[in-house]
């Protein structure tokens, strides 16, 4: 794994990321995270670094139900063709129901596992069920095989190269119904009694939970916080939605990195002239 080739010198944010190429929106953080903007990276030097160190990257997606013969069928497809295009990628698709696969070709350098879902009875939240199984799978193998994951929702569809410039050690999803929004709309959780809590005048922007990247760790602990906080808030018969223990997270751990909405459009909205080269569309209808 990476961590273990020391010849090859990580590029300084300064040498890929220009923030002064996009002065139309906020390229970077009060925390100096940079936020990914077409025309802010160079991918070239980058790559560069990212393939002497012949990284393996994982990308988790959970598939149940309706969503299994809807989406994951053509969320592979377009993520073969441009998610880390020219790397190792591990996809880990997560069911219930492995005879529900649909057809998947994949290119060269990428793989498939298939990792079976249990359900606990107590929980019906599909996030929870999901994220539990994720933990497991992690902690088990995933962690050993890959450098960084991703965890995306199945209904979104790759529309243009997802690449090397979104890779870092805690990496967040700025939300697009949200980020032209005032921070006070925010749909953050406002009740005292949850563990998602923020009040209001605090917040730093609004994470989407259709996509979450880093390294295994990061992601671990995530999910270890989110774990946490479900379960007490069930105990004080409180129930929050998974987003807002993520936007919880994230206020509290800072992402490293933030993926303008360009990395996740609703195709919905028509996009705005801020939004030049749309990665991923997120199929919103659906939820």
């Amino acid at each position: 794994l990476c961590t273990r080739d020391h010849e090859a010198e990580e590029p300084q944010l300064s040498d890929w990321f220009n923030p002064e190429k996009r002065p139309d929106v906020k390229t970077t953080t009060d925390w100096f995270a940079p936020i990914i903007w077409e025309g802010t990276y160079n991918r070239q030097v980058l790559e560069k670094y990212y393939k002497r160190l012949n990284i393996t990257i994982g990308l988790a997606v959970f598939a149940t139900g309706k969503f299994v013969d809807q989406y994951l069928q053509q969320f592979i497809q377009s993520a073969n063709k441009h998610f880390m295009s020219g790397y190792n990628v591990i996809f880990y698709i997560l069911m219930e129901d492995f005879s529900k696969l649909p057809p998947i070709e994949l290119g060269p350098l990428r793989t498939f596992k298939l990792c079976i879902v249990l359900r606990q009875h107590v929980w019906k939240d599909l996030n929870y069920i999901y994220m539990r199984n994720l933990n497991i799978y992690i902690l088990e193998h995933i962690q050993y095989e890959v450098d960084f994951l991703f965890s995306m929702t199945v209904n979104q569809i790759f529309k243009n190269d997802f690449g090397v410039e979104a890779l870092g050690k805690s990496v967040a999803q700025l939300h697009a119904w949200w980020y032209f929004g005032h921070a006070k709309n925010f749909p953050y959780e406002r009740s005292p009694n949850s563990a998602a809590f923020i009040p209001f005048g605090e917040g730093d922007f609004y994470y989407h939970g259709a996509i979450l990247g880093g390294t295994p760790y990061e992601v671990l602990n995530f999910i270890e916080e989110y774990k946490k906080g479900v379960q007490n808030d069930a105990r004080s018969g409180f129930k929050s939605a998974y987003e807002h223990y993520l936007n919880k997270y994230l206020f509290i751990n800072k992402p490293t990195k933030l993926l303008s909405p360009e990395y996740n459009w609703d195709p919905n909205f028509r996009p705005p002239p801020q939004i030049k080269h749309v990665k991923i569309e997120w199929q919103s209808k659906s939820i």
